[in-house]
């Protein structure tokens, strides 16, 4: 029980990390009706912004916190000089336009930064252990990012459902021709979409460097399952995206975990150890296929 209530765990962990990321392109996707590629850059760019920081001050806490506004910075400033530009144009525009981002800054930070990969240490106050239980400890870190995952998820329910943003926000993503009728400077709700957007993506990618590694291309592979958990949950739903989320964080660590040792009943141990991870991506994938078949527009998404 120990062990089912770690795993449990660390799937929630995943699940908020891959959130943090989803979300942003939910509402980009939602809203801005942009299919944006790059957002795993912004990832990536929100990771090695926060290793210049934290190199900078000394503290992991403080370069964290000046990464965000620079990567929203960035977002805001990536709109404005290149996603307007897109807004009438085509989706398969989109992905030529973004695919094409993501080559620029995968090259940019190649120019800065260097090939070679950088690392974030976990900050000393957190690389201790939790007992979650009596007899069950956890790593502090992870559960940090447990818990900063979970205020981040409320702070947006919050500002989605109760705000005035988040009213426009929910507006936009039904019909964003009214409230530019109405008066609503789409212009500028489109650059605090995006911007917002990027925060997440940068936040997502600064809080999961310490557990991997910061590199080039490091958001490429995760944007598929963030996209994977936007088609699951809803196009512009944030419920969807969060639900989702937990959904594949459980089923990514459970089919790591054990899977593995199922396998090895029938196989060796190395060979169960490769075989687990490649079939528990196959399982997120039969879950999209399923939610696709039983309601093509996502768990909570609206209904045409």
């Amino acid at each position: 029980m120990e062990y089912l209530l770690v795993q449990i765990l660390n799937g929630v962990q995943l699940g908020l990390l891959m959130f943090l990321l989803a979300a942003g392109l939910t509402l980009t996707l939602g809203i801005m009706d942009l299919v944006n590629l790059a957002h795993g850059s912004l990832y990536m760019m929100g990771a090695y912004l926060a290793w210049t920081f934290i190199g900078w001050t000394d503290s992991f806490v403080l370069g964290v916190l000046l990464a965000l506004p620079a990567t929203f910075a960035l977002g805001v400033v990536l709109e404005m000089v290149v996603m307007r530009r897109l807004y009438a144009r085509t989706h398969l525009d989109h992905v030529l336009a973004t695919f094409g981002l993501i080559l620029f800054f995968n090259e940019l930070v190649r120019v800065i930064w260097g090939p070679a990969g950088k690392s974030i240490a976990v900050p000393p106050f957190l690389a201790n252990t939790v007992e979650i239980l009596p007899g069950v400890p956890y790593p502090a870190y992870r559960f940090a990012l447990i818990v900063a995952g979970g205020v981040v998820a409320l702070l947006l329910a919050w500002l989605v459902a109760r705000t005035r943003m988040g009213m426009l926000i929910r507006a936009g993503a039904s019909n964003r021709r009214m409230i530019g009728a109405l008066g609503v400077n789409i212009e500028l709700l489109f650059s605090l979409v995006f911007g917002l957007g990027a925060v997440f993506a940068g936040l997502a990618g600064t809080i999961a460097a310490p557990i991997g590694s910061v590199k080039i291309g490091m958001g490429d592979d995760i944007l598929i399952l963030a996209l994977v958990i936007i088609v699951i949950g809803g196009i512009g739903s944030i419920k969807g995206a969060f639900v989702a989320a937990m959904l594949v964080g459980q089923i990514d660590i459970f089919g790591r975990t054990y899977l593995a040792d199922l396998l090895k009943l029938f196989m060796g141990p190395a060979s169960a150890s490769a075989a687990a991870p490649a079939i528990s991506q196959v399982l997120v994938y039969v879950l999209m296929a399923g939610v696709l078949v039983w309601r093509p527009t996502g768990l909570f998404g609206q209904r045409s």
